[in-house]
């Protein structure tokens, strides 16, 4: 017992960094667009957080947005029937832009508040099904795990020293347990999702590496092992937004007026996370251990010493017998 749960090692925590590497090219049809080829700079996102990575897998576009007034987009509570129905200057939250005041048609059936917004306004919420980028299934990215351990100024990565450039360019997780290059829809199928369905409003996937390192010489080891699983709630009716979305826009001038094409785009975020310790011999640790196997052994041997003598004690004592006659 003293062996299997190593009461006799000391322990450090890791301490990890990562840096990841995203590959793949894809090609889509957006509507109003025309194709349009995605590479690595497209999909990614804005920024990249800490321990994270984003890909896009679905999208929005709104073409052709200029600064000017506007119908604002019909919703709950948003429909007007004069003027004196919109406030000039207000907005909130889900404003698109500023009341110019008037009251205006934005369709044959329905009049809303003008404002001064980028023009003409997102309309469409829904997105797309299938997902546009459902080709990012087979993206790949490569995982950097640099990995410490400060009380044994230990270190370790998750690419091997046996791992060379011919390895990287050829290992498959399918047959090799370490390969530090994921194919994302084999993640999404670990995960117990699938990458079609998670792909129309995006999500959060963890990535977890685990290291449990033992640096005994004779059962030294230390590699990563590798779990994936959703953190985001996926069931639309029971959040009230699902998913994982962002906008974003790129900007042209047309006959010296800025216009611009804004983006919603879907995607999946992909959280790591490392946990890890690593143990090794400690010679006042396994002294108190085997000290204290020593105790409890006496303690039990010497019970049943003492149970035995009593018993033989008990066996060895005459007994009388009484006989009634009558």
């Amino acid at each position: 017992m003293m062996l299997w749960n190593r009461k006799y090692q000391e322990f450090d925590l890791v301490v990890s960094s990562i840096t990841t590497k995203v590959k793949g090219v894809a090609q889509t049809q957006l509507p109003g667009v025309g194709d349009v080829v995605w590479d690595v700079v497209d999909y990614s996102g804005a920024s990249q957080d800490k321990n994270s990575f984003f890909v896009v897998t679905n999208v929005i576009v709104t073409k052709n947005q200029k600064q000017g007034k506007c119908p604002e987009v019909p919703s709950k509570g948003r429909l007007c029937r004069s003027d004196k129905d919109c406030e000039k200057g207000a907005w909130d939250q889900q404003s698109h832009g500023i009341q110019t005041g008037s009251c205006i048609k934005f369709d044959v059936m329905k009049k809303t508040c003008e404002v001064s917004a980028w023009c003409p306004i997102e309309t469409k919420t829904a997105p797309p099904r299938p997902a546009l980028l459902a080709a990012a299934e087979n993206f790949t990215v490569l995982i950097k795990n640099n990995i410490r351990f400060p009380a044994f100024n230990f270190i370790r990565r998750n690419i091997l020293p046996q791992m060379n450039d011919a390895y990287l360019r050829s290992c498959h997780r399918g047959n090799d347990s370490l390969c530090p290059i994921f194919r994302l829809g084999d993640i999404i199928r670990e995960a117990g999702e699938k990458f079609s369905d998670m792909a129309v409003e995006g999500g959060v996937i963890g990535i977890q590496i685990k290291w449990d390192c033992n640096l005994d010489r004779l059962m030294q080891r230390c590699l990563p092992r590798y779990s994936f699983r959703r953190l985001d709630e996926k069931e639309s009716n029971r959040t009230l937004y699902p998913g994982l979305n962002f906008r974003f826009a790129k900007y042209n001038v047309v006959n010296g007026v800025e216009e611009r094409t804004l983006y919603k785009a879907f995607g999946i975020r992909f959280d790591i996370m490392v946990f890890g310790q690593v143990g090794s011999i400690c010679l006042l640790y396994l002294s108190w251990s085997l000290i204290a196997s020593l105790l409890l052994w006496t303690f039990v041997l010497g019970n049943l010493l003492l149970a035995g003598r009593k018993e033989n004690a008990e066996s060895s004592t005459p007994t009388t017998s009484y006989q009634l006659l009558i």
